[in-house]
């Protein structure tokens, strides 16, 4: 069995693989543990983590996407905690502070390796497809104040949206209800005018680009649209291992439309193989630096032995089309729709168990009480409570809950004799 320390892209040998015209044939659980080795999910982690397995894992993920929900754990933490274990949360906004990754609007807004800064710079220079991402009608309205704005930055020194108060009397109406700096700032962000130098309580600490990045320069160092989409399509790739047309537009909201050439074209370049998925009507392409695990995968050497629990914001799960196909399982978060129409709760973690996504949890942490609470427990129909499973979830709870700081579980429903068999020492 492959261990998560070992780095697919170090392999050299390359499976014998007919042309295009005769795709190799894999199994569905073959695709998705190519997923998984992608995503880092393929062993549990042997060590303790690093500051650079953070890193690491951003970039083999390409991106790892920024939510504010914390009733666990605000999801970048999460995503990281699901791959590399117990680590300090410090590390990745050491990582922002020190100039390693840059936060822009990738899949959503994310942290991402600052050497991919280039490939996302045409969107700064042209967000007008970017939708509700850059504010343009507010840009056109408050044009002079913005521009006063990123010069008293320039001037001053970065600035918080905290910095600035809210006029007297108004105390705002929820989370998009933003006072007129706060607009500001976003639309300067969009335009890669300002840049997020640092994270301080989680909130964006925004400073010029030219301070963040003093070594830029758009002339010089921006590669041309055409090659940065080309290198985005990629990423994706490699990092969702197997990658079908109708998926490669969302990893990072490349522009809608189809790539079915665009793979093939990859394909005949080199740089992906085309495969055949047991049940996929879709064509589907295995980036060449997992080509190596591929006979290992198909013939089910090689499987996932990881169980963790998986954050919403998850690239596993994010795209609910691709969980279905990949996983058979249907996942919609719930967060953001009213409490009487919610089916599971309202922060409801996926359980990832070796290979499959088995069942999901609503989670909450009781910092304050030293208390990890499962709210509900539900399996997915079919999957049998064994006591190998018994003792994955286990395991794979009180890990999260001590990293949480709250080492005591209370598990609220659960199907029938499996809270009592989890919570039994």
């Amino acid at each position: 069995m492959r261990e998560r320390g070992a780095d697919i892209a170090d392999a050299v040998e390359t499976p014998k693989v007919a042309d295009a015209s005769s795709p190799l044939i894999l199994p569905l659980a073959a695709a998705r543990t190519l997923h998984l080795a992608a995503q880092g999910l393929l062993a549990p982690p042997r060590r303790k983590a690093t500051q650079d397995d953070v890193l690491d894992a951003i970039r083999r993920m390409a991106q790892l996407q920024i939510d504010t929900i914390h009733v666990v754990a605000r999801s970048p933490y999460f995503v990281l905690f699901s791959r590399i274990g117990a680590f300090e949360p410090a590390w990745l906004d050491a990582h922002l502070a020190q100039g390693r990754l840059f936060e822009y609007w990738a899949h959503e807004a994310c942290f991402l390796p600052i050497e991919d800064y280039g490939l996302l710079r045409h969107r700064m220079l042209d967000p007008s497809g970017m939708g509700w991402k850059y504010a343009a009608e507010w840009h056109d309205q408050y044009r002079d104040e913005i521009d006063a704005l990123l010069e008293r930055i320039r001037a001053e020194g970065a600035v918080r949206s905290a910095d600035f108060a809210r006029a007297e009397g108004d105390k705002g109406n929820g989370w998009w209800d933003w006072k007129p700096e706060k607009r500001h700032l976003e639309v300067l962000f969009a335009t890669g005018a300002l840049m997020v130098a640092q994270r301080h309580n989680f909130q964006r600490v925004y400073d010029v680009a030219e301070r963040v990045l003093p070594d830029w320069n758009d002339a010089r160092d921006l590669p041309p649209r055409d090659e940065a989409e080309r290198e985005l399509l990629l990423r994706s790739c490699r990092a969702l291992g197997v990658i079908r047309p109708d998926w490669a537009a969302d990893y990072f909201r490349l522009p809608r439309r189809p790539y079915a050439d665009a793979l093939h074209a990859l394909a005949d370049a080199g740089e992906l193989l085309p495969v055949r998925v047991e049940g996929w009507k879709h064509d589907a392409f295995v980036h060449r630096e997992h080509a190596p695990l591929i006979d290992e995968a198909a013939s089910g050497k090689l499987a996932s032995t990881v169980t963790t629990l998986l954050s919403p914001f998850d690239p596993v799960v994010w795209d609910r089309k691709r969980a279905q196909a990949l996983f058979d399982f249907d996942y919609a978060m719930e967060c953001y729709v009213p409490a009487a129409k919610r089916k599971y709760g309202y922060f409801v973690l996926p359980i990832l168990n070796r290979g499959r996504l088995i069942g999901r949890i609503d989670a909450k942490a009781h910092r304050a009480q030293q208390v990890f609470e499962v709210k509900s427990l539900h399996l997915e129909p079919g999957v049998r409570t064994s006591g190998r499973l018994v003792a994955d979830l286990r395991r794979a709870l009180q890990r999260c809950a001590d990293w949480h700081g709250t080492p005591e579980l209370r598990i609220g429903a659960a199907p029938d004799g499996l809270a009592a068999a989890l919570l039994a020492v």
